[in-house]
């Protein structure tokens, strides 16, 4: 897969709603199999699909991938000896140690992409078509539903469903534990809605993140500018990150990380070797063989993170 093809993959992962992490080489010093303009993206699953670089960048690139994953930031990572670049590495940049094997360098931005809003509208109102189409227009994926099962933990979900079956629409749309949950109704009526739900046994703290009436109070207003008022509440909650990044997937019985003796680098652990009781992993063939014509040498230092 070359740079195009990625972009390409990056765009239906997007359209898709998946998190995902593209990586993009800048600038490379050789020797170096990494080349200006590679690129690869590294999914919330830790897949890495396209070409960053050998077996020292790739491993890190994807632990920094994932990282940027969690706290929804880019980074930009400089791959090689510190001592190549002694006080010339520029603020902010992140410089990750590379000694094995090569004396290449590279740099490597990582831009976390977060998917775009997703807006489940429980209800076939004049309204709620409105705020379909106009979320839709801000770029979000946005869907009229007869129920919430499609929403997740990053969702919105607006029960507008006019006094057909409130209560079990937001009684089901709480329990998909979405971003946001909204009744469009008047207070009154919310009030009557959360009573039923918890005399059936829906926990305060659930029925407390139900807002009701959704949108921002503007009053007496046709349905159109409901639909602006409600679209105009998720805006404000999108802006001040009441949405959490979507998190990249971790496995930690699967992903268990230790230091690689001969160069230092941390590596995740596969098919370690193991010298008087302890096990060594590394990052590549050429270390792991340094080791094993002198495992003495290098058993001293410390091999678990």
């Amino acid at each position: 897969m070359d740079g195009w093809d990625v972009l390409e993959q990056a765009g239906e992962l997007a359209r898709r709603g998946e998190a995902f992490a593209l990586a993009t080489v800048v600038w490379r010093q050789g020797p170096s199999s990494g080349k200006q303009g590679c690129r690869a993206i590294i999914t919330a699953q830790g897949e890495l699909h396209g070409w960053i670089g050998g077996a020292c960048a790739e491993p890190t690139v994807l632990r920094e991938a994932r990282q940027a994953l969690v706290e929804g930031e880019p980074r930009l990572l400089l791959l090689g000896s510190s001592d190549q670049f002694g006080g010339a590495v520029p603020e902010g940049m992140t410089v990750v140690p590379i000694s094995c094997q090569s004396e290449g360098a590279l740099e490597v931005y990582i831009e976390p992409v977060q998917p775009s809003p997703h807006l489940v509208v429980v209800g076939r109102s004049p309204m709620a078509h409105t705020l379909v189409e106009l979320a839709g227009s801000l770029g979000w994926r946005a869907q009229l539903a007869d129920d919430p099962a499609a929403a997740t933990e990053r969702s919105f979900v607006v029960v507008a469903t006019q006094g057909h079956a409130d209560e079990d629409a937001v009684e089901r749309a709480l329990a998909a534990r979405p971003a946001y949950v909204g009744l469009v109704g008047s207070r009154r009526r919310g009030a009557a809605v959360l009573g039923y739900l918890a005399d059936r046994g829906v926990a305060a703290d659930q029925l407390a993140r139900v807002q009701v009436p959704a949108g921002l109070d503007l009053g007496h207003v046709s349905h159109r500018e409901i639909a602006v008022a409600i679209l105009a509440e998720l805006v404000r909650i999108r802006a001040a990150r009441g949405i959490p990044p979507a998190a990249a997937v971790t496995h930690a019985a699967e992903t268990t990380e230790a230091v690689d003796p001969v160069c230092g680098m941390t590596v995740v652990v596969t098919d370690p070797v193991v010298y008087e009781g302890l096990e060594y992993s590394f990052c590549c063939a050429g270390c792991r063989a340094e080791f094993l014509r002198d495992p003495a040498a290098y058993a001293k230092k410390e091999s678990r993170c």
